[in-house]
């Protein structure tokens, strides 16, 4: 009964008002805590996303692996509500529960990339999340980043301009690559990459940052590289950029819950157990 009118509530805020209804009624039922935290996250209510999600995980029993998608919920809630210690914990215990779970490899080594931190861990972890799928751009993007922010420009170059390939109306991506772009000399490739992200025009602080670099170029002086790592095998991405080549079902993650969310995604996704 309960499914019934959550599948015919239509809109988030009657969605909530069900959920919120129901919660009351069966206080002690996981689920709805969960699928709560959801609608309010989705909604971008993410204080009480987190109360809710908070909730649902005191009322297990025991945290089993299964449970990993709870923790990276309400880490994406704490992210996004300017509390990044308690958000970098929940990302790090849902990779405790699920090692090589690629979403939230993605998620916390990118927020290190953005972040200027843990830079190589950052890029051991986004490589691990690129393996297991390559033919996702946002991922890949990731990837790319933290090659910029560690100075290896000519590799970001590479793995941005595939990016754009996969996700070609990602203002962020666009934008990445035109940093990249004018990092290794390649200036009018760089221009026509920010105006694009001007054109895209999702986010207002991204399009003003890009509007500043086609009128100023790149001001701060660039990073001196590290060195690679030694260890392992080169990446061998599908250059027919063909998505169904590897799909979720590659290196075990055929039963994951669809769960695309990054900062570099602005994405929002339901996040349900698997």
């Amino acid at each position: 009964r309960l499914s019934r009118k959550y599948d015919e509530a239509d809109d988030v805020d009657r969605a909530i008002s069900l959920l919120r209804g129901a919660s009351r009624e069966y206080p002690q039922e996981y689920a709805l805590h969960s699928q709560l935290g959801d609608l309010y996250r989705i909604d971008e209510q993410y204080r009480a996303a987190i109360a809710s999600y908070s909730r649902a995980i005191d009322l297990l029993p025991e945290v089993t692996e299964s449970r990993w998608p709870i923790f990276y919920a309400r880490g994406i809630a704490y992210e996004r509500s300017d509390q990044w210690p308690r958000a970098e914990a929940d990302f790090q215990k849902a990779l405790e529960l699920r090692p090589n779970q690629p979403f939230v490899l993605n998620y916390l080594g990118y927020s290190w990339a953005d972040q200027g931190v843990r830079l190589v861990e950052a890029e051991d972890m986004i490589r691990r999340a690129v393996n297991l799928r390559p033919n996702d751009g946002f991922i890949v993007d990731s990837l790319g980043w933290v090659l910029y922010r560690l100075g290896r420009y000519d590799e970001a170059v590479g793995y941005l301009e595939r990016a754009v390939a996969l996700s070609p109306n990602d203002q962020v991506i666009n934008d990445h690559l035109g940093d990249a772009l004018w990092r290794v000399g390649r200036r009018v490739e760089a221009g026509f990459q920010w105006q694009r992200a001007i054109d895209i025009g999702t986010d207002d602080e991204v399009t003003a940052a890009a509007r500043t670099k086609l009128e100023n170029g790149i001001t701060t002086p660039p990073t001196i590289p590290a060195p690679p790592p030694t260890a392992g095998p080169a990446l061998e991405l599908d250059p027919d950029l063909n998505p169904e080549a590897a799909g979720d079902d590659q290196n075990g993650v055929a039963d994951e819950p669809d769960i695309s969310e990054s900062p570099a995604t602005r994405q929002s996704s339901s996040i349900s157990e698997g």
